[in-house]
Formats: structure tokens, sequence, C-alpha cells
């Protein structure tokens, strides 16, 4: 398992489109999942344990969110033939099991992930109104293990900022994660 660091964030890059299948049955966009006040577009995936640390937050999180205009969405870009606890059944199962507020999206070819620049899970990208990425950084202090329930919310607070104001932190903290599993050409 490879850690890796998210890059900077690229202020202003626009948000890549994207047509992805659900587990609900349904083919998911960007522009579907934006609120009026932005978007956040998380990689995760269901074997990880940095995002298994985080995952209750991020439903919190992005519950919260929904209150304050931002829509959310989740992607999962791993190869699963590699590690079977990503699949597509597994992805459903988890989603029930956490009644995840937001699309879980599967990103079979990978090419959303490179779109994106996606290197881990966790990697969020948090977007302004206008689609222009204002947030790359962390959700809090957790890493493979949860922080503990008082650390600063990172994430949202970025959110919520970007909610109000249209503008990200100027200093934001890279997520750390497992490398996305890419597929052997």
């Amino acid at each position: 398992m490879v850690s890796l660091e998210t890059p900077v964030c690229d202020f202003g890059r626009p948000a890549p489109d994207f047509a992805l299948p659900g587990i609900d049955g349904k083919t998911w966009t960007r522009d579907d999942c934006k609120g009026p006040n932005g978007l956040l577009v998380m990689f995760i995936c269901n074997h990880c344990p940095y995002v298994k640390a985080v995952r209750e937050r991020l439903v919190r999180d992005a519950r919260e969110l929904a209150g304050l205009g931002v829509g959310s969405v989740a992607i999962m870009s791993n190869d699963p033939s590699d590690y079977p606890e990503d699949s597509f059944e597994n992805m459903q199962r988890i989603a029930a099991e956490l009644d995840f507020p937001f699309p879980y999206l599967l990103d079979e070819t990978q090419e959303v992930a490179k779109a994106f620049g996606a290197v881990c899970t966790p990697d969020f990208f948090g977007y302004n109104a206008g689609l222009g990425l204002q947030y790359r950084g962390r959700l809090d202090a957790s890493r493979k293990e949860t922080a503990p329930p008082d650390v600063r919310r990172d994430l949202f607070l970025a959110m919520q900022q970007v909610a109000e104001t249209g503008q990200g932190p100027a200093e934001q903290i890279p997520s750390v994660g497992c490398s996305i599993k890419w597929r052997e050409d």
C-alpha cells in the first residue's frame, strides 16, 4: 500500500464533467451533483484504512454542507480486481450501511480520476458555485485512525467559506491516503 499526499490546490481550475453509473442504477453527471453554492467531489473506496477512518465524518459533513447549498458526490476509481472490497456490490453495501447522503459512483475506466488529477483515497476537490476549484485539502487530522472528536474540521470549514464567499482558504493541509489502484495497461 502506497501512501500519497495530494498536490497544492490549483485555484480556479474548472471541475471536469463526468457521466458515471451510481450504485442506485442512475447515471450521474457533475451538474446533477452540484448545489447552488458549490460541489464537493470525493474520491474514496471501501478498503482504504484512511477512508474507513473518516467515513462517518464524510456523511456528517456532506449532510451539513447540503444545508449550505453545497452538493457532494463520492467516486470510486480503484481497480477492484485486486481489491474485491471495492466491488460495485460492496459499494452498494457500504453506502446502505452508512446511509450515504450523496451519490456513490463507479469510475470503471478511471478516466474521471485522471481528469480530476486524483491521486489517493480520500482525495477531496471543493468547487465554488462557478465550479472553480477552491479546496484540495484534508477532511481533518485523521490518518489511518480517526482523529479525536473535537479536531478541527478542515474540509467542512473550507467548504463553508466557499459556500459563503466563493473563495477557499489560502492555507490548506494536503489530504493523505492510499494511492488509487490504477489498472494495468
